[in-house]
């Protein structure tokens, strides 16, 4: 199976000059977790509910800090023409819940996460995976400067 039969097709972006209280009302609105933050038609980072909670208020940063303080700037992402075990694969070790898709020509065009890889594969069969994922560490952990 390809990724883009898996993924989450409808993905809305954000800019990183926002700050963290409109990605916090974009995810209550959308009942997500993780925002792509794009700039000048580039996918320039990812926020997430944990990078708001963790990065930020945990720290004492209020609701104006800009999305661009707590955001995590390495942006890793997939193709969309991948097969579904390589991208479980990869979102296991790079220790990821999602991943932002891309076509070739490096457009967004949507996000995977492990929900999307549970409903779609099983969870049976991409067990392995989820546990790595859930084990801490990682590059994106919260405790990464």
């Amino acid at each position: 199976m390809k990724v883009r039969e898996a993924m989450t097709g409808e993905v809305r972006l954000t800019a990183p000059h926002r700050t963290i209280r409109e990605a916090a009302e974009m995810m209550a609105d959308q009942d997500i977790g993780a925002l792509p933050v794009g700039e000048n038609d580039r996918l320039v980072g990812m926020i997430t509910d944990r990078d708001i909670a963790v990065r930020a208020v945990a720290r004492g940063f209020g609701p104006d800090t800009k999305i661009r303080e707590v955001m995590s700037p390495e942006v890793m992402y997939c193709f969309d023409d991948e097969e579904l075990d390589d991208a479980a694969q990869n979102m296991a070790g790079i220790k990821v819940r999602r991943l932002p898709v891309l076509n070739r020509d490096k457009r967004l065009v949507g996000i995977i996460s492990v929900s999307d890889l549970t409903q779609r594969n099983g969870a049976r069969k991409i067990g392995k995976a989820i546990a790595e994922i859930s084990s801490p560490g990682g590059a994106h952990s919260q405790t990464a400067p």
